[in-house]
């Protein structure tokens, strides 16, 4: 016999995962990438007096390219340059999420995304959610042998499968910038979900 059996468990999200970026331009590259570091020393800075240590702290992306300028003819008038600069940050400390978003964007930030929420251990959580799989297997292996007027012999193989989205928001970013918000940033965290299927293969007698 085999029985599919699910279990789930909810958490409070107690981490925040965010992409963090400054997008300058400037006549040269060399002009566009001292403007940048400026603006993205300013922006760590303002992330690690929001409270975030400097190991939470690293960048994922660091990018220069060249954007023609065209006149009314479609001819090449002049070239900008443009660097680009993000870093993730893991704040640890979500009742001051809203406040880390508001600092780095008053510090220069104009692209910030994919805030992910999570929780930082989920071990009891998935063996709570694991558990419940299995007794919920359990239970519907002996309501079907009880239905059936038979008796479950041992349990043969188990295979379990489980699963963790992450919550998301997605922010605002790109080149043109982020407009700062007269009050603190408003996030919600939500829940997340830890969701684990089993699958047993019972004998019967």
């Amino acid at each position: 016999m085999n029985v599919n059996g699910m279990g789930q468990t909810y958490l409070t999200p107690d981490i925040a995962y965010i992409n963090i970026g400054v997008n300058t331009q400037g006549p040269s590259a060399s002009e566009a990438v001292t403007t940048n570091k400026e603006q993205s020393n300013a922006v760590i800075e303002a992330i690690k007096a929001a409270g975030v240590d400097a190991k939470d702290i690293h960048t994922t992306n660091f990018s220069i390219w060249s954007n023609p300028q065209y006149d009314d003819s479609g001819q090449i008038s002049g070239t900008t340059y443009v660097v680009d600069n993000t870093v993730n940050v893991a704040m640890r400390n979500l009742d001051k999420l809203g406040d880390l978003l508001d600092s780095a964007i008053e510090a220069g930030a104009n692209s910030i995304y994919s805030i992910q929420f999570d929780v930082a251990d989920k071990t009891e959580a998935t063996k709570e959610a694991r558990a419940s799989a299995v007794e919920d297997a359990m239970l519907q292996a002996q309501e079907l042998a009880d239905a059936a007027s038979l008796s479950l012999g041992e349990i043969q193989t188990i295979s379990f499968y489980d699963s963790t989205p992450g919550a998301y928001f997605e922010g605002k970013g790109g080149g043109g910038g982020v407009a700062s918000a007269n009050a603190t940033v408003p996030i919600q965290p939500g829940q997340l979900v830890i969701s684990v299927t089993v699958n047993v293969t019972y004998t019967i007698k």
